[in-house]
């Protein structure tokens, strides 16, 4: 993980299944449950998470996507939902962000079908705080522009230390650029060629506490348009986006 300082320095889910237990991270377990793929795990890190997203790929070493994020990544037993898989022998991982910078990525796994899967899913699992990509908005991609509502971005955010997080897993192979502004929709600053897969943004970079938005942009074109908080010093927030 890189810091950018532009100065210009470049910053549940409770799953039971019946038959199927959870691994412990950095192994995760993923199971197939009439094609909807539930990937699942418990947390053992003491340490404080800022994020935990949800990876797949056809290919086991490469080409991973981010199809979502968990609502409370420090959850002892977490877990998600990926009701539109193209392929059901899909790989997954996760990709845990701790704060302060470092991350681990968890071992690959691909789906199994547990001993009692008969019939709908929905029967065989209870998950009451599920992130779901097909309801949650902001785990859509690309995330809708919305302009009455508010849903928060996973590629940029706000960390717990009130630092601002640029996460683009697929940044070596794409061409990214991002244009932040202030509450009054003033350009202060764009980053382009953005090939990290985190970058950190020093929260000094915005001068003081409050709204900011931003343009994110895949060669030249816009493909999302969002806001975050930047907190007053001493405010513990989570992620900026609630």
């Amino acid at each position: 993980m890189k810091k950018v300082q532009l100065l210009l320095l470049a910053s549940l889910l409770v799953i039971s299944y019946h038959g199927v237990s959870q691994s412990t991270l950095p192994e995760i377990s993923v199971a197939n449950y009439s094609g909807k793929i539930i990937v699942s795990w418990k947390n053992n890190y003491t340490l404080p998470i800022a994020n935990i997203s949800i990876q797949r790929s056809y290919d086991s070493l490469k080409n991973y996507t981010t199809i979502g994020s968990v609502l409370n990544p420090q959850n002892i037993e977490n877990g998600y939902a990926d009701n539109n898989a193209p392929y059901n022998k899909m790989y997954y991982r996760v990709f845990i962000a701790f704060e302060g910078g470092s991350y681990i990525i968890s071992k690959v796994a691909r789906p199994i079908k547990p001993p009692d899967d008969i019939g709908d899913s929905t029967n065989s699992i209870r998950y009451p705080w599920l992130v779901d990509s097909r309801t949650d908005p902001a785990l859509q991609t690309p995330p809708p522009i919305k302009t009455n509502s508010y849903s928060p971005s996973v590629r940029i955010y706000t960390a717990r230390d009130n630092n601002v997080v640029i996460h683009l897993p697929d940044a070596a192979t794409k061409n990214y650029s991002a244009v932040f502004f202030n509450d009054m929709e003033k350009k202060l600053f764009e980053l382009s060629n953005l090939k990290e897969e985190y970058l950190i943004i020093e929260k000094v970079n915005f001068g003081k506490a409050g709204w900011y938005s931003f343009e994110l942009y895949e060669s030249g074109r816009l493909i999302e348009k969002n806001k975050f908080l930047v907190p007053k010093d001493g405010r513990i927030t989570n992620g900026g986006n609630r």
